[in-house]
Parts: structure tokens; sequence; C-alpha cells
């Protein structure tokens, strides 16, 4: 209403100007009325909205994750399950700060609304926030049909809550529930407004008509009851008699006389009474639909004695399970509730979760590899095994699970590890622990190495890791990810490109262990040492350096990981890795050569030679030194000018004495 405020406005006026006018000739009485006019101009003003969000408690959320993903641990105070009674618990967690204000500010808004009389925004604005499950409070006010919807030009018949003693009692427990905040309380207590809940009402009330309309509430609210005690009341009023003395005959369309639709998803069933009896469980005639039975039994915690029940009604042929009235949609939404329980309790529940997956249908596969992703980076790979194996007892397809559990998981590393591209990383640099998500992303190959039948998608999943790990210079990583693989994979000639990338790089694992064999060796040498001592460090030393220099060399002159000219994101992933490794690998090889020149005069001639393979137009190794953060060319023709002045320390001028010799 835009005239509101402007009402409000003219009449605040009139106020001012009588009580500042001394000579007014406007009496009290009618000032009295300007006041209660203002009053009520305000009411109509439209309630103040909590400012937008994009999620549920979303810096709560935030901070739970980043304590998950560090391995913090979660702050203290703050809650653990994000679930809607959280902080309504006895334990003394909260939401963070910004959540925990905009939870306020939301129940100050609704009150608002509800005191307004505007429950469809109210219900709205519940939606708007993210937490639709509020928008049934104030929604179930008015009656509804199944879909939501009012019915229109229906008027005969009774309308409202069936079960509205019981909602109102529940409003009034939840307003006098000392454990809710303040905001949630009132919220409640206007909903509902009854006697008990009067003085907290009360404190919320500001103004004359405020107090006016709690009074007129609840007045209106108990002669309401006491209207429908006299008429005999309905099933939350009476109990099961009221119902047994009226019949409630249906017409066309599944109506019910009083109005109420009662058909499949309705979450209000007439006559939806259940008693335990010695024997199990009673059913009454209007009741008997199995989600209906199998949620009740849930909701109190009783799903032992619900399964007794139906496994021995199957026993003795009471049910047909061929034909049940149960909508396998039905069955989906509990055995995925069911799962979901099970999962929060995965320590001791792992066979049961298989089980309840395996009933799934077509979406079995997919849940079952959701479940196992989420076990723990330090799951024993025993005990992943056997978590995968559990599915083919339970009728899953053991490969379509490895398969897809491998794919969730790489996937959820790779949108959270950073992206391979900018500067290149240094070799030598000193390298950072493995992280929780490079674990996850190493860990994710397992599932697809359990079975032969999975080895072709493994060496796919194989290669792209690898490329991540030596992109981003994670060797370590890499090797140990290259040692983790079964030797089945070496086999697999088929594609003919992933077959050959895979082979270059256990050739670059091989020579990288030769390198780092060559500096232990090198290592070990000291200065006293007898001439056998000698001889035989020597000898092993000559040994190793002729291996690295012959696989260094067949690696250079091999066309290693060169991409193809199709510029997709492999051939650019393969391009980064030989411009980390080709120049580092020359590098190294130089100088291993270069630096035994004293035992092993003619590896001096071995590193000069080397540059005619760099600059070999064949195998154009040049080009790898050419990225811009990388080892630059100029670095390397350094090194070769040095073993070139080193070649003229035995004398004489002719620089090329020493290739020549």
């Amino acid at each position: 209403m835009g005239f509101a405020p402007r009402l409000r406005q003219l009449c605040r006026v009139q106020i001012t100007k009588a009580e500042n006018t001394a000579s007014s000739d406007v009496s009290q009485e009618e000032l009295d009325v300007l006041h209660m006019e203002a009053n009520i101009w305000g009411l109509l003003l439209a309630p103040q909205h909590p400012e937008a969000t994009t999620g549920y408690w979303k810096f709560t959320k935030h901070n739970v994750m980043e304590a998950l993903r560090t391995g913090s641990g979660i702050r203290e105070g703050l809650i653990k399950e994000p679930d809607p009674d959280a902080v309504n618990r006895s334990d003394g967690r909260s939401l963070a700060a910004d959540d925990a204000g905009f939870e306020k500010r939301l129940a100050q808004s609704l009150y608002s609304f509800v005191r307004a009389g505007r429950l469809d925004e109210a219900v709205e604005l519940c939606r708007n926030a993210h937490q639709p499950w509020r928008a049934a409070t104030p929604s179930i006010i008015e009656q509804r049909d199944d879909d939501g919807i009012d019915d229109v030009g229906d008027t005969e018949g009774c309308h409202g809550n069936p079960r509205r003693k019981l909602w109102k009692s529940t409003c009034a427990r939840a307003a006098l529930n000392h454990h809710f905040p303040d905001p949630e309380r009132i919220l409640y207590a206007a909903l509902a407004p009854c006697p008990q809940t009067f003085s907290l009402l009360k404190s919320a009330c500001r103004t004359w008509e405020d107090h006016l309309w709690a009074q007129i509430s609840i007045l209106c609210e108990e002669k309401q009851t006491a209207d429908m005690i006299k008429l005999g009341g309905g099933f939350w009023d009476g109990g099961l008699a009221v119902l047994e003395k009226y019949a409630f005959p249906t017409i066309p369309g599944g109506r019910f006389s009083c109005g109420r639709r009662v058909g499949k998803g309705s979450d209000i069933y007439v006559g939806n009474t259940r008693q335990r009896s010695r024997g199990g469980w009673s059913v009454s005639p209007t009741a008997d639909h199995a989600f209906h039975v199998s949620q009740l039994a849930i909701i109190l915690d009783r799903t032992s004695l619900l399964l007794e029940t139906i496994a021995g009604g199957l026993r003795d042929g009471n049910f047909d399970p061929e034909s049940s009235d149960a909508s396998t949609r039905d069955t989906q939404i509990i055995l995925g509730a069911s799962l979901q329980v099970l999962e929060v309790r995965a320590a001791g529940q792992r066979e049961l979760i298989a089980m309840y997956a395996g009933a799934l249908g077509d979406n079995a596969v997919e849940r079952y590899a959701m479940f196992l992703t989420s076990l723990e980076p330090t799951a024993d790979i025993n005990e992943r095994r056997l978590a995968l194996t559990r599915a083919r007892e339970h009728g899953l397809d053991v490969h379509k699970v490895a398969v897809v559990t491998a794919e969730r998981t790489i996937d959820r590393a790779f949108e959270l590890l950073p992206k391979m591209k900018g500067p290149l990383p240094s070799v030598i640099a000193l390298q950072a622990t493995p992280s929780d998500i490079e674990l996850l992303l190493l860990r994710s190959i397992e599932w697809t190495t359990f079975e032969d039948g999975t080895h072709d998608t493994a060496l796919e999943q194989a290669t792209v890791i690898l490329r991540y790990f030596l992109g981003a210079e994670r060797v370590s990583l890499a090797k140990n990810l290259a040692e983790m693989l079964p030797r089945e994979l070496a086999s697999i000639d088929q594609p003919e490109e992933r077959a050959t990338e895979y082979l270059h790089y256990r050739q670059f694992f091989t020579i990288w262990d030769s390198l780092d064999r060559v500096v232990e060796c090198q290592s070990l040498e000291v200065s006293i040492m007898n001439r056998d001592t000698r001889a035989a460090w020597l000898s092993d030393y000559k040994g190793l350096i002729d291996q690295a220099y012959d696989a260094v060399v067949k690696l250079l002159t091999s066309y290693w990981m060169m991409p193809d000219e199709t510029g997709d994101r492999r051939s650019r992933e393969l391009t980064r890795i030989r411009q980390i490794y080709i120049p580092e690998l020359i590098l190294r090889l130089h100088v291993m050569l270069y630096a035994s020149r004293e035992h092993v005069p003619e590896n001096l001639k071995r590193a000069l030679e080397l540059a005619n393979i760099v600059a070999d137009s064949r195998y154009k190794l040049y080009d790898d030194f050419l990225h811009i953060d990388g080892r630059r060319l100029g670095e390397y023709l350094n090194a070769v000018r040095r073993a070139t002045i080193a070649g003229l320390e035995g004398g004489g001028s002719d620089p090329f004495k020493v290739i020549l010799s």
C-alpha cells in the first residue's frame, strides 16, 4: 500500500502542530484519534526484509568446510551438524556471528509479517531465505489442497487445519522453550496466541494497538477452540472415538465431505492412526499405505519392529511381493533417507549401506559411489577394497561403481586444487608436504586398480593425474602414483597414444632415480680411502654415470612427451611438462659429466658432445628452453662455456681439442 506512509506522515504533522500550538482548538479526544490513526497506517507499511542471502548458513558452512579441509578441527562453540535444530540443542553451540545475526533479523521480519496478517509474504520470505521448512509454520494456518493451492469457488463444507490442536500446542511449546532465541519464541507466540504465551507476546508489543491485537487474538482463538469442542471437535480434539462416530463418504475426485483431498503424497491423512498391539502393528483401514506406515515407524524410531513385521508378513504370505501399493518413488524416498542416516553413522554400518544402495534401482551405482567418495583419504587400502567388493554381494556392477567413484573423486580434487597454469615451477626448490587434496587425488586411482576389468580406465585416469603432478612439479607424488599402479597396465597397447605416454612416464622415473643414485654415490667419496676401496667406489660411480648418460640421451632423442598440433588441453599439459623437465635433464646431465671429469676425464668430452644433441633440429630440444619462466638457453650455454674452458686447462689454445682427442 503506497499511500500508507503518506497518510501516517500527515497524521504525525497534524499531531505535532496540535501539540506545539498552545491555542490549538483540537481536543484531547481528537488528538488520541490522530495517534491511533497514525499507528494503524504504520501497521500497513511493508515490514522490513532482512538482507538477501546466497545460501543456508553460508558463513557457518564456510567455517566448517575450512576446518575439514585444513584438518584443524571445528572452532570451539560452533555447531557440528547444519540441521535446523542444531542451535536449539542443549550443548551450547551456536552459528557463526553473521548467520546468527541473520537468523535474528529473519525471525523479527517474520513476526512483523504475522502481526500485519500478511502470511503469504511470510511464506515467500522463508523460501527466499533458503529455509523452506519455515514456510510450513505460517502456511499451515490456512487449509490448502495437496498441491498447495487454495480451492477457488468451493465455499461448501468445512475449511481449516484438521490438526489445529496439535499445531497450536506445538507452537505454544516452542514459544515456552527457553532454549529458543527470544525472536523465535515471539514468532511462535504470535502464530498461535494463547493465555500461556500471553506474557511473552506482550513483551513484543510496543503500542496500544499491539496490546489490543494480542488481547483480541487470544480471545478469538479461545472462542474458536471452545466452539469446536461443543461441536464434538475432530480427531486432534477428541481422539479416535470422534472419528468413529462419523462416516466420511468419498465423492468423485477422492474428496471427503469435509473438503479435504486425500491422495498420493498427502501429508495429512484422515484417520491416520496406528496402534501397537502384541502381534505387531495394527493399521486402521484408511491408513494402510506402506509409505505412511514406514514413515510413522521411522519417526518413532521403531524401524526394527517395522522390518520384523514386514519380514514376518512376507514369510507367512500375508503380503504379495509382486504387487505393492507403495509406489517406486515412495520406496526410493524411504531407502534414500535410510541410506543418508547410515552414511552419517558410517562406522560399523557399511554392510547395510551397500544393501540399501543395491535396492535403489537405476540410481544404485551413483548412490553407492557417493558413499565411497566420502571415505577418508587415510582409510586403509584393504578397507577400500572391501567396501568396493560389497557392491557385488548386493547386485551392483563393481566395475561401474569403481569407475564412477574414481571419476567423482578426481573431479572433486581438481575443483579444489590450483589450476595448472602460470609460471613454471622450480624443480630444484624444496618440495612442500603433500596436502590432503593432493593425497585425495593420489589415492583416487586405487578404485580402478582393484579389478582387471577397470585397468583400461585406470590407465586413462593415471595419465591425467600424472600430467597434473608433473606439471605442478610434484615429482615425488607422481612417482608414488606410478609405483601404485599394477604391472598389468604396461601391457595395454591401445589406444597407442595413451600407452606411449604411460611408457614415457615410466622411462622418466627410471632416469630420475638413476640421476639421484649418481648424486648419492658421489657423496660417498671421502678423502681417506685405501686403494681397493677407492677403485671399487670409482667403478660404481663410473657405471652409474654411464647408465644415466645412456638413458637421458635415449629420452632426448626419442621425441619424449612430444605434443601433437591440436592445441587441446592434453597437448598444452605435455608442452608444459617438456618445458620443465627437458631443460632440467640436460642441465643435470651436463653438470654430472662436468663434475666427474677429474675421476673420468672422457666425461668432459661427453658434456660438450651433448650440446650437439641439443642443437639438432630433428629433436627441437632448444624450443623447450624458450619459456619465459623456465630454465633459459643462456644458462645452458654458460655451462657449455665453462666446460670448454676446462678443456684448455691441460694446455693449448684449441677449444676443440677435447672433442677431437
